[in-house]
């Protein structure tokens, strides 16, 4: 059955604005006049069937749905399906809860297809930049099994601590970020507007001047008169390098930095443990069988060189061989997670062990953020001290010389 967005004027003349399903566009007026309402505009919402690189756990459909719209649907989705209410009646209930209209539009739209006979798990694919493959296969495993309100449950607290662990390494990045850009706006304001007016005193003397002076009235020159073409620079080079990350050549070559390069190295591993972890945890829990969760875990690493690790245990795993004997010899999953891996695989309880390796790795890759953050504040401080010293320096030698030809 159709969808339609609908706006139109209530008993009072106030213009309200919805969603209505009917089997066609006069059908869905009619609805709406007997709901004592006047169309106004009425359009059919089609449903988009689009691919794209979204976040691990949810796409955004455009930028009108936010993450935590869905894990809050998702939660309130379990709620009602736990009370014993049929499921398209609780996703009705979802539709006339939400304020979102574009959410409102899918919502409608699943509700029509489970209606129709289709599964869950069909409806929801068909929403693939909304949905990923990991929320789809642990929906698949919920109705499966008989407890969808569980695996429910279980995505949106899933989803809400990787947000919640977002939002704290992008507040904890806020403040750094914030310094380096008012340091370059305040250096940059040193040399081309305050420093041309000082060192102009030096052009009409004969002597000559030191080398720290002539890089800094060089310099100034420059970034005065072809700042532009510095700032075209930047941004041509930002724009090839993300260009060549972009290709199967680059993306490898930039992973592999990640993985060997001193300082981010031991973060990469362990960002990228933890995610596996957690994921791999969440659907065992759910009843997706361990070589389908690997297929859609490799795909959320966020590293092609350990997705191909990830691909080769499955591969190993369907042959016969335990999952832990195979990260065994792996130079980029730490020895604490297999160790853990082989304990949960010989007691029957891997997704519990993986659940608890991955508390222990957030844990590990916050708290090491938090230390970067904190250490790069004196770093650019003491970047700032060593580019105004420069400036100074190179303004008073002059002065300092001609003071001396003067005595």
């Amino acid at each position: 059955m159709p969808v339609f967005e609908y706006t139109a004027l209530n008993g009072s003349g106030k213009k309200i604005k919805g969603i209505i399903d009917a089997d066609s566009l006069a059908a869905a007026r009619q609805k709406i006049r007997g709901g004592g309402n006047y169309p106004v505009n009425i359009k059919e919402s089609v449903a988009k069937k689009e691919g794209g690189k979204g976040s691990f756990f949810t796409r955004q459909l455009g930028t009108s749905i936010k993450q935590q719209e869905i894990h809050l649907a998702t939660r309130q989705l379990a709620t009602l399906l736990g009370a014993g209410i049929p499921l398209v009646p609780s996703i009705a209930g979802l539709i006339e809860q939400t304020s979102n209209r574009s959410l409102q539009t899918v919502l409608a739209q699943i509700k029509d297809a489970v209606n129709e006979g289709n599964s869950l798990t069909s409806a929801l694919d068909e929403h693939p930049r909304l949905f990923s493959k990991i929320y789809i296969n642990m929906v698949r495993a919920g109705e499966a099994s008989g407890s969808l309100d569980v695996v429910l449950d279980r995505l949106a607290e899933f989803g809400e601590n990787q947000h919640a662990i977002r939002s704290r390494v992008k507040a904890a990045m806020l403040y750094p970020i914030f310094m380096a850009l008012v340091g370059v706006a305040v250096l940059f304001l040193l040399i081309t507007f305050i420093v041309p007016s000082i060192t102009s005193v030096f052009e009409g003397t004969q002597q000559a001047l030191p080398l720290p002076t002539i890089i800094l009235i060089s310099l100034s020159t420059i970034l005065k008169q072809f700042w532009w073409a510095v700032l075209a620079c930047i941004f041509a080079s930002v724009a090839l390098v993300r260009w060549y990350i972009g290709t199967t050549a680059g993306r490898r070559s930039w992973d592999r930095l990640k993985l060997t390069a001193p300082g981010i190295r031991d973060l990469t591993i362990k960002t990228a443990s933890a995610r596996f972890s957690r994921t791999l945890s969440s659907l065992l829990q759910s009843g997706v069988p361990l070589f389908s969760s690997l297929l859609i875990v490799r795909n959320i690493v966020d590293n092609v060189l350990l997705a191909e690790e990830i691909g080769a245990a499955g591969e190993e795993l369907e042959k016969g061989a335990s999952l832990s004997h195979f990260f065994r010899g792996s130079e980029y999953f730490p020895p604490m997670l297999v160790q853990m891996m082989a304990v949960g695989e010989q007691s029957g309880a891997l997704d519990t062990m993986l659940g608890k390796a991955a508390e222990s790795y957030e844990k590990e890759v916050e708290a090491k953020i938090l230390a970067l953050t904190s250490m790069i504040e004196p770093v650019m401080i003491l970047t700032m001290g060593v580019a105004v010293s420069f400036i100074v320096v190179s303004i008073l030698l002059p002065i300092f010389e001609m003071n001396q030809l003067i005595r």
